[in-house]
């Protein structure tokens, strides 16, 4: 019987906070790549000190970001070769 069967079995209960438990409920109804995006963040957070620490502006960009790529608002292939031709690309 595997460890978290005994532990259960045991009587042990494990706490999250509430707001970790709306996190996770709302990354079950992800799409699978990202539930797989969202997982290798809690690893990284849970297995040691990130090395970089976002600001909470940068974390608004990345929210607005995610946003957007979930619209499908990309940069069109002429727009991209315009910023690769602005930086001599």
């Amino acid at each position: 019987m595997d460890g978290l069967c005994e532990r259960a079995k045991m009587g042990y209960t494990y706490h999250m906070t509430k707001l970790l438990e709306q996190g996770i409920q709302a990354v079950r109804d992800l799409p699978a790549e990202r539930q797989d995006m969202a997982g290798e963040l809690l690893l990284t957070l849970a297995t040691g000190a990130p090395q970089y620490r976002l600001t909470h502006e940068q974390i608004e960009d990345l929210k607005l970001a995610v946003q957007e790529a979930d619209r499908g608002a990309f940069a069109t292939a002429g727009q991209m070769a315009d910023t690769w031709k602005k930086f001599g690309l």
